[in-house]
């Protein structure tokens, strides 16, 4: 007989009592209200927290971009400046009068290089959600649980706009220094109403276009062909007097000038109101208060007519 000593078996352990995830109760609740549709039924909405969320995410991520490359902010700074300085110095020996009320031409100039600026800056707000495109990283957000996918959109209108009232205010301080003046509190505070309306709508027509445009290439075709005509069509460089008849039309079409204009008149006016004539169209007197309200349905326009689109391309 043998003398190994043999161990007895030990009796079986019990399962562990605790939930395995399949069976975990908020789990089991998320299930069955998928299956029953009630969270289908009610989405976040565009007013949620978890869009607000979302829609900062995305904001802060294109800041970040912008903290990697502090070169576009630099150069999007320094370039108004050079025009502003440049140009300023190029007719600074005009005779006084010639440019309306403003004293200067670098007053003059001063409007029309605020609004150009935001224009440029709007009219690229296209070009990250292109590469996005090109670069799948817009699929993957397009396929992920957000609240809502307009958030996108949203988020790059943020971002120029804040850059926007970054450059003009940096074109206003040096409008300032180089002695343009500047307007009374509330009459900068229009003015930054005037910009951010502007950006709203050319911001949305860009976005419209790079879900469009097959790729950045087009996009970038759109944005040379479109930038220094609608430049040289408007009031930013010479009053409409200045003008031939045809162009003064052109311009008086152009929604630039319905910008550069009351910018102008904030400048040269303390005691201005709505009522204010700002700009004398070939049909009549353009004041204040209409400029705003045409400006207002720009952008009104341009988010109506890219609501179809964006609804194809990313709802």
């Amino acid at each position: 007989m043998s003398g190994t000593i043999i161990p007895p078996k030990s009796k079986a352990s019990p399962a562990p009592t605790s939930q395995s995830p399949i069976n975990n109760l908020q789990l089991q609740q998320w299930k069955a209200a998928m299956e029953t549709g009630a969270i289908a039924a009610q989405p976040p909405g565009l007013f949620s927290g978890e869009f607000v969320q979302e829609t900062l995410a995305l904001t802060r991520r294109l800041f970040i971009q912008l903290q990697r490359r502090p070169s576009t902010l630099i150069a999007g700074v320094i370039q108004p400046l050079m025009w502003l300085v440049l140009f300023g110095a190029l007719f600074q020996n005009v005779p006084q009068g010639l440019f309306g009320e403003s004293q200067n031409y670098g007053q003059f100039l001063g409007a029309g290089i605020i609004v150009f600026t935001a224009f440029g800056g709007a009219l690229n707000a296209g070009l990250p959600v292109m590469f996005d495109r090109e670069f799948g990283f817009l699929n993957r957000l397009l396929v992920a649980p957000l609240a809502s996918r307009f958030s996108i959109v949203i988020a790059s209108a943020i971002f120029i706009a804040a850059m926007s009232l970054v450059q003009a205010a940096a074109i206003v301080a040096t409008s300032a220094l180089l002695g343009a003046g500047l307007p009374d509190p509330l009459g900068l505070c229009l003015v930054a109403v005037i910009v951010l309306t502007l950006v709203l709508g050319v911001t949305a027509l860009s976005l419209g276009l790079s879900f469009s445009l097959p790729g950045h290439i087009e996009l970038i075709a759109v944005i040379f062909v479109t930038n220094l005509p609608l430049l040289f069509a408007s009031t930013a460089l010479v009053p409409l007097s200045f003008m031939p008849g045809w162009l003064q039309t052109v311009a008086s079409l152009n929604p630039l000038s319905y910008a550069i204009e009351p910018i102008r008149y904030l400048y040269l006016h303390s005691d201005w109101s709505f009522d204010s004539i700002v700009m004398q169209a070939p049909w009549g007197s353009i004041t204040l208060g209409a400029s705003l309200l045409i400006l207002f349905s720009f952008s009104a326009i341009s988010l109506t007519v890219i609501q179809p689109l964006l609804r194809r391309r990313i709802a």
